[in-house]
């Protein structure tokens, strides 16, 4: 990997973390297209930039992390799907993980939802989390362990499907993103290392650079979609995933096979 192709994956990490159209999907796509998609440093910098991205989250809402233990219990309530699911089904998720098919199958399935969503639920008021619809939005993060859901997206729909209000339903899928990619991050560096890998001085350079980008730029995102979301809603992203899947689809079959 290169530094330019480090700053074009950490610059996709970082627009699309905390927007409901996978960032996962897109870094793998993008990693795809430039040929390093099957390095295992590859895999393993998709993951890690991620921390650039939830560090975003903790310093625009610093107050919030510091509110009550509440939050945080809520949090891992939240979180414990995750974890129990992503354990048991962690060599289906690698297998699905090198899908192309897959991930625009997931694009546009959830681009249909996104335009459903705001009518379905847009009128909800609610901002106040329960332990129960906590543990709930859990389940539904456990989704996008497939590749194209969009982890966002599935956390954002869950907590509207439980009565949520689109301000309090994002936010909550923001904050639940800092225990959920922190511990992916730490258990896919355990994975490379027990692998026998070892990262030489310009791959942690590249993990630096590419954190730094995905920070600054998830810091623009975030604002920018906050404010999107609270008086336009989701479908503009539900078109954008549908497009995106029916391009990979025509690109695959038609043009030349994806191998991801």
């Amino acid at each position: 990997m290169t530094e330019l192709q480090a700053v074009i994956l950490a610059l996709v990490e970082g627009i699309t973390e905390f927007l409901p159209v996978s960032s996962t999907g897109h870094m793998i796509l993008t990693s795809s297209f430039m040929g390093i998609a099957h390095d295992d440093f590859t895999k393993l910098f998709t993951i890690v930039i991620q921390l650039g991205a939830i560090l975003s989250v903790v310093i625009l809402y610093w107050k919030r992390f510091l509110q009550s233990w509440d939050f945080y219990n809520k949090l891992f309530v939240a979180f414990l799907p995750a974890v129990v699911l992503g354990l048991l089904l962690n060599d289906l998720i690698d297998r699905l993980l090198e899908s192309p098919l897959t991930v625009a199958v997931s694009l546009i399935t959830g681009g249909f939802v996104l335009l459903k969503v705001d009518n379905w639920f847009g009128h909800n008021t609610e901002q106040n989390i329960s332990y129960v619809q906590a543990l709930k939005i859990g389940f539904f993060q456990t989704l996008a362990m497939i590749p194209g859901v969009s982890r966002s997206g599935a956390t954002i729909v869950g907590g509207m499907i439980e009565k949520l209000d689109r301000k309090t339903a994002t936010e909550f899928s923001f904050f639940l993103a800092v225990p959920t990619m922190f511990g992916a991050t730490v258990k896919k560096l355990w994975d490379y290392y027990q692998k026998g890998f070892e990262l030489n001085q310009h791959q942690i350079d590249l993990l630096l650079i590419g954190n730094a980008v995905a920070f600054i730029v998830a810091m623009i995102a975030i604002k920018s979609f906050i404010n999107y979301v609270s008086k336009k809603g989701f479908k503009v992203f539900g078109y954008y995933r549908i497009i995106i899947g029916v391009v990979i689809l025509l690109l695959h079959f038609f043009i030349r096979p994806l191998s991801i």
